[in-house]
């Protein structure tokens, strides 16, 4: 299959997502609730509408323009992909197949149902793609691998995958950069990047730093319309265990009813916790995120003003160039060829 039917089969697969009927969204999300409770129809409704973003037309020759995909031998791609959010690993089935290999994908048995319809509408488009995609239960017989999981099963991963080509992702988490001086609009915004898909994801954000001296209440505020995440049974039980520890072990904290913001120096936080540190100047704040760097998957600010970090409200929406670990999952994919 050449490049270019690849890549027709995928933005037309974008332009139907963005035509679903919300009842067709809804039979969706109902039927991938039945394995993952978290998987409600607002969850799956984002991540189908984020896919269908990064599968637009110019977006996606603009990134493939950086690369050299043209009459690569085509390899089996073991893929073992997560499922802490819907359609997590989207973006390594999107480079696998756009780069000609064939995909074995283990899937996480918390998301198998929206993975399996996904590559059906795939199919539907364009037939060849059936011989392309094999779900399986274990990575065998395969020339390479990328693997997302705990830094436990990182552990395991590069132990069996040693001898092939790999890519193997350990945890991350996001923070967000203030300076107190924020809109309210802007901190609605950063509300998104907090309890989109409950705060499950790599790309949520788990953390604050905010200069010595924050008021918290303006951030509060700011976050009000968000507080129907307590609708969802398993966010409520979340708040109200971590609230009950905080509690009796009588850490300082603030409570805004559905948010609790507790000093803390670690990266990653509970569900409905968010970790809160200061710091005292510009080179305390770039020397602390220094220390992250390994642990972080990507940092947010108002309108991005903080190097290297993405815009408030931008977090589940990454581009296809902005690949998870900073690992370039397409260069390590067309350069297969090279291995013995």
């Amino acid at each position: 299959m050449l490049l270019e039917n690849r890549l027709q089969t995928f933005i037309q697969l974008g332009r139907q997502l963005n035509a679903l009927l919300p009842e067709q969204v809804q039979d969706l999300a109902q039927q991938a609730r039945r394995q993952n409770a978290w998987f409600d129809e607002p969850n799956v409704q984002q991540a189908l509408s984020n896919i269908a973003s990064m599968l637009n037309e110019s977006q996606l020759r603009t990134w493939l323009a950086a690369y050299n995909l043209e009459n690569l031998q085509p390899r089996k791609v073991g893929v073992v992909m997560a499922g802490n959010i819907p359609l997590v690993g989207f973006h390594d089935l999107l480079t696998v197949l756009l780069s000609g290999n064939y995909l074995y994908a283990k899937l996480s048995s918390e998301d198998t149902f929206l993975p399996k319809w996904l590559v059906q509408q795939l199919i539907t488009i364009e037939p060849e793609f059936k011989d392309f995609v094999l779900f399986v239960d274990l990575l065998k017989d395969v020339d390479a691998v990328i693997a997302t999981g705990s830094d436990n099963t990182a552990r395991y991963f590069e132990y069996y995958f040693a001898k092939k080509p790999h890519i193997i992702r350990r945890n991350r988490s996001s923070l967000a950069v203030l300076t107190g001086f924020e809109s309210p609009e802007e901190l609605a915004k950063l509300g998104s990047d907090i309890f989109q898909y409950y705060g499950l994801g790599c790309r949520n954000v788990s953390k604050l730093f905010v200069p010595e001296g924050y008021n918290p209440e303006p951030f509060f505020q700011a976050l009000e319309p968000f507080k129907g995440v307590l609708d969802h049974h398993k966010y409520a039980n979340n708040y109200d265990y971590n609230k009950s520890i905080l509690l009796v072990n009588q850490t300082p904290h603030y409570d805004n009813g559905f948010l609790l913001l507790t000093e803390n120096k670690q990266l990653v936080s509970p569900i409905s916790v968010i970790h809160l540190e200061t710091y005292s100047s510009q080179e305390d704040l770039k020397q602390k995120l220094k220390a992250l760097e390994e642990k972080i998957q990507c940092i947010i600010s108002a309108l991005g003003w903080y190097q290297g970090s993405i815009p408030f409200g931008e977090a589940q929406c990454p581009t296809p160039s902005q690949y998870a670990d900073n690992v370039d999952t397409l260069a390590f994919l067309s350069g297969l060829n090279s291995w013995a």
